[in-house]
């Protein structure tokens, strides 16, 4: 009986802890800051529950994920549940010591663990994960971050995290296994990583980046597509950390394959009204060529703009290779998906909160009604750009349902285009320069320009107000006025030679021509005070009437800053109508540019003619003849070819006629583009006329003849273009090849304007 009474109370107490017992009351203690109420709430249990083992478990570890505790314990006693806890310490503040390469408001951007929050290790841990993930991005794996807790009274800490950086993690080798074709350096090339050096400084290109290893295989990929390698696969991309991880070396396993060449070029044309012929003439490779896939991407660029000129948009262009293993060639078809032809049913444009909606429709070359034609909006979108008034133009089309229609969004983000600045600079004629201006590209959002500007330099002084109307009376019809007034101090400058004041009053008209050619004509009024070493001072006064024909054809890309295509001026003018000189000048000027290798690559060339026909037996004063130096011909000093004053070969007296030019290689060097610092070499040759023939002696009418010619003059030179965050500075160094023995040499050349 004894026995069957003991496994009867064992068997109450194992049911008891098994399926619990029903609480009568809910005991909390240990809180200091939160009520006993909360916490009750927070255990998601009510008198009259049935609490056992496992749910005295399960409210541990609910009250536990609510982060506002440090160490909880639930039991129960009888019918009462006691709940013990001790609160998490309050995070009185984060900091963050020792960075330096990364900035501290991008690493707090990482951290979740807030002030006044609690106090909890596993997102700690966590922020320093993501932390860490940020440094790696930059290539310093060898980064440690320890969380540091300092503890505080009324239960605070403060967390600071402390960081010791190192040195990234530099790639010291790329090699690569497999290539036959192209060598290790060639392929070094055309991928983003770079072997470290000291001279990389610069760039973060030779630190590790595990993403960008990943990408270096598919510009492999691509360059060997570009030289007709199809077949070409990366096999396999390992690296080796040392020890600290403070080195990598990586290898590119690759199998390139063979060489194919395009075969046989066609185009599948379902528009019967568009002709083979324009299509064809599209197409920018020839059968037999070496395969090329970017070849391959502009021919559909320009299949799809040839064919939405007929109005058919949004078309479907599969090129469909067959691949001849036999004659290593590929033959291609372009197939083109037939669409109807579509119009322009309105254009929308949005985000112009200051620039008014007449202003963008006088710039883009569409209107409603129009046949949809993506190289006209992209011509829209282009001039947009051009005006400056706005940081992002976006042309978005979206169709009309069930319709032939288009509608066009032009959605723009405006910039500021007003600016109060002040500058100050440095050339070869003007030497050290201080200037200081308002000017507002975008005057109450009319599109019209406003200039109020002076400049205080060594050898010049000018104050200038200048108004520009760009759409007179609504239409294409720019007008405007200029009021400038200048001092020249060239008497103690280089062969110049000469000072003066001028005031000069000017109005002036311009319309478009065509698409590329625009004219404008000038009358102008300058009343000027010269001297100079023939005539001492003496008053002039000037009337001039004149016109200028200027062709534009370029395509910017704004990214690389670049551009491609010609800008050509013709220029006439009669100065005359009473005043103290009396000629004509012929002036013209064409500069061309071609973009190459991924636009990165620039040539340039120029040319530049001027010619001053003296009308009866006018005199030409001397200021207003051309010289030639300095910037115009790099190698030579300002005004410093040409013929020149027998008593003082420093004297330079100019010519009634100029020709001039130069061809430059803009190139990118080993610093990365963001920082827009390109290199560059040149050619330089100029001829300038003689000047008029009573100049020929001096004292005039004596037998001591000046140095008088009209030879050419060439020189050769090298340079560095950077756009800094305050402006253009050129550095360059020329070196005349050709020049006559009084001429005056000026190898470095520094120009250096800016705006802040």
């Amino acid at each position: 009986m004894q026995k069957i009474s003991l496994f009867t109370l064992l068997s109450l107490f194992v049911a008891s802890n098994l399926y619990g017992a029903t609480v009568s009351r809910i005991n909390v203690s240990g809180n200091q800051r939160m009520d006993s109420e909360s916490i009750r709430i927070l255990s998601d249990v009510k008198i009259g529950d049935n609490v056992g083992e496992s749910r005295s478990n399960a409210i541990a570890k609910k009250l536990q994920e609510s982060g506002y505790f440090s160490k909880i314990s639930v039991n129960m006693s009888g019918n009462v549940l006691n709940i013990t806890v001790t609160e998490a310490p309050i995070v009185n503040m984060v900091t963050v010591e020792g960075n330096d390469e990364v900035s501290t408001d991008d690493l707090k951007k990482e951290i979740k663990t807030a002030e006044r929050s609690s106090y909890d290790a596993a997102t700690i841990g966590a922020d320093v994960q993501r932390m860490l993930t940020v440094y790696q991005r930059q290539g310093y794996f060898g980064t440690k971050i320890e969380p540091q807790r300092i503890e505080l009274p009324d239960n605070r800490v403060n967390i600071v995290y402390e960081i010791t950086e190192g040195h990234p993690t530099w790639i010291t080798d790329i090699d690569f296994q497999g290539n036959k074709k192209f060598s290790d350096r060639t392929l070094r090339g055309e991928i983003l990583s770079r072997e470290h050096a000291w001279w990389r400084f610069m760039t973060q290109f030779d630190t590790f980046d595990e993403d960008r290893i990943q990408y270096d295989g598919q510009m492999l990929r691509q360059f060997y597509l570009r030289n007709g390698y199809v077949d070409f696969a990366v096999k396999n991309t390992t690296g080796t950390f040392t020890p600290d991880r403070q080195y990598y070396s990586v290898v590119f396993t690759v199998d390139e394959g063979d060489q194919y060449d395009f075969g046989k070029l066609s185009i599948d044309n379902p528009f019967p009204d568009v002709p083979d012929d324009v299509l064809n003439d599209v197409v920018v490779m020839d059968s037999g060529d070496t395969y090329n896939v970017d070849l391959v991407d502009e021919t559909m660029s320009a299949l799809r703009s040839a064919v939405a000129d007929y109005g058919y948009a949004f078309i479907s262009i599969e090129p469909i290779p067959t691949k001849n293993d036999q004659t290593k060639t590929i033959d291609l078809v372009f197939k083109i998906q037939k669409t109807n032809r579509i119009y322009l049913n309105s254009i929308n444009i949005l985000g112009n909160v200051r620039t008014f909606d007449s202003v963008i429709e006088q710039l883009i070359p569409m209107r409603s009604g129009d046949p949809f034609s993506l190289q006209t909006i992209e011509e829209g979108r282009q001039k947009l750009m051009r005006t400056r008034y706005f940081k992002d133009v976006q042309m978005v089309p979206t169709r009309v349902a069930d319709s032939n229609m288009m509608n066009l969004d032009i959605r723009v983000e405006e910039q500021p285009t007003g600016e109060l600045s002040g500058g100050f600079g440095w050339s070869n004629i003007n030497g050290f320069m201080v200037d200081a201006g308002i000017t507002e590209n975008n005057f109450m959002g009319r599109g019209q320009i406003v200039q109020l500007r002076a400049s205080i330099a060594e050898y010049q002084k000018q104050a200038l107000f200048s108004f520009t109307e760009p759409y007179l009376f609504g239409r294409q019809l720019s007008g405007g006025f200029d009021v400038s007034y200048t001092m020249y101090d060239y008497s103690s400058l280089g062969s110049f030679g000469y000072d003066r004041d001028s005031l000069t009053v000017a109005g002036r008209l311009g319309w478009r021509l065509t698409d590329h050619w625009t004219q404008n004509v000038r009358l102008s009024a300058s009343f000027d005070q010269n001297y100079d070493i023939y005539s001492g001072w003496r008053d002039a006064n000037l009337y001039t009437l004149g016109t200028n024909f200027r062709y534009y054809n370029l395509d910017t890309n704004f990214e690389q800053n670049t551009h491609t295509g010609v800008v050509a001026n013709l220029g006439l003018a009669y100065t005359g109508f009473g005043g103290t000189e009396s000629y004509i000048r012929y002036s013209g000027d064409i500069v061309g540019m071609v973009n190459f290798w991924n636009d990165r690559w620039q040539l340039r060339s120029s040319l530049d003619f001027g010619y001053i026909q003296p009308l009866g037996d006018d005199y030409v004063s001397r200021v207003y003849r051309y010289f030639l130096g300095g910037e115009s011909l790099r190698g030579f000093d300002v005004a410093g070819v040409g013929s020149r004053l027998w008593l003082n070969n420093t004297y330079a007296l100019g010519g009634l006629w100029k020709i001039n030019g130069s061809t430059q290689l803009n190139f990118p060097i080993f610093i990365p583009d963001e920082y827009q610092i390109k290199g560059f070499v040149f050619m330089d040759y100029g001829i300038l006329g003689k000047p008029p023939k009573s100049d020929y002696y001096y004292p005039r009418g004596s037998t001591y003849e000046n140095d008088i010619d009209d030879a050419l003059r060439t020189s050769v030179g090298v340079g560095i273009y950077w756009n800094t965050p305050m402006g253009p500075m050129n550095f360059s160094w020329g070196w005349p090849l050709k020049m006559n023995d009084y001429d005056r040499e000026q190898r470095f050349l520094l120009s250096f304007e800016t705006q802040f």
